[in-house]
């Protein structure tokens, strides 16, 4: 296998799992007594917990590195409890109240909100092709939360507004850590700010109780916080060793194309015509921002 398909197909089946696992909470939401708050501690906890393991035998040194310098470790927590909470937990309610390819969908918005900052922090106003990429966004947007009847909502108020706190959450969460990811491995950065981040809901988590789930229901949450978290991080991670950032970025569209497919295959989703062409606008959005521009290496979401 060419290092281009190795690449290619890391990329692909990373962001497959990120979608899978939007489907799986949406399932888990919907058909079982399972609450995003609980769903994401434990994801975090677990999946925080196997990255520092794991960076611990690749990466020893990094590991601990990190909690040297008092610069290091209070940007990590700034990451965990700005970045890492708010792109976890808005995503997962955007699911609970809306569904997965909706939710998978307005996260993309991301790039619209890092626009905004960089254009009032440089107080200058966006490049052509940014401008024309939050116009498309913000009709994409329009057109999945009315579902082209522009009257009215059609779409839950508050599955619109996690949603769109999901993209902004997602722009912190690439924003906040990037001088990080300059000094120290991604797998160490991330590993620690989940653990930082679980200790928020670990005090929900112990006193809820464990809810009655099938055997199937907590090979669930399993897959959400091993698959759809940790092995879909370093799959899209190693993509980023055979072919370019941007690239890996365009193929992040996966995620919303499973999480939309297997919610209407196996969940019956209603997802229409004005809900596709909204998602595919929004989603083009990324593609225009991944070619135009080649920054530092993205940070996944999930």
């Amino acid at each position: 296998m060419t290092d281009k398909r190795k690449g290619l197909t890391c990329a692909i089946v990373g962001t497959t799992f990120w979608g899978m696992s939007g489907v799986t909470a949406q399932y888990l939401f919907s058909k079982q007594p399972v609450e995003p708050g609980w769903l994401v501690g434990v994801r975090l906890a677990i999946a925080g917990l196997l990255l520092v393991i794991w960076s611990s035998v690749t990466n020893t040194k990094e590991v601990l590195a990190i909690w040297h310098h008092w610069q290091d470790w209070t940007l990590l927590i700034a990451f965990a409890l700005f970045g890492m909470i708010p792109s976890q937990y808005s995503y997962f309610m955007a699911v609970k109240h809306g569904n997965a390819p909706t939710a998978t969908i307005l996260q993309f918005l991301g790039p619209l909100f890092i626009i905004l900052y960089l254009a009032i922090r440089h107080w200058r106003l966006p490049r052509r092709i940014d401008a024309i990429s939050m116009v498309i966004a913000l009709f994409g947007t329009y057109l999945l939360v009315t579902k082209g009847q522009f009257d009215r909502l059609q779409l839950a108020p508050a599955a619109v507004f996690w949603g769109v706190m999901a993209g902004v959450g997602q722009a912190l969460y690439t924003l906040i850590p990037i001088r990080l990811l300059q000094k120290y491995d991604a797998k160490v950065v991330t590993g620690w700010a989940m653990l930082i981040g679980s200790l928020v809901f670990m005090p929900h988590i112990v006193m809820t109780p464990l809810p009655n789930l099938n055997l199937m229901s907590w090979g669930g949450v399993l897959f959400v916080a091993t698959f759809g978290t940790m092995f879909a991080y370093l799959l899209y991670l190693q993509s980023l060793n055979y072919i370019l950032p941007a690239t890996t970025g365009m193929l992040s569209s996966f995620e919303p194309f499973t999480a939309t497919v297997l919610s209407i295959l196996i969940l019956h989703t209603a997802f229409g015509l004005p809900e596709m062409l909204g998602g595919a606008m929004i989603l083009a959005t990324a593609f225009l921002q991944a070619i135009a521009v080649s920054g530092p290496k993205p940070v996944p979401q999930k």
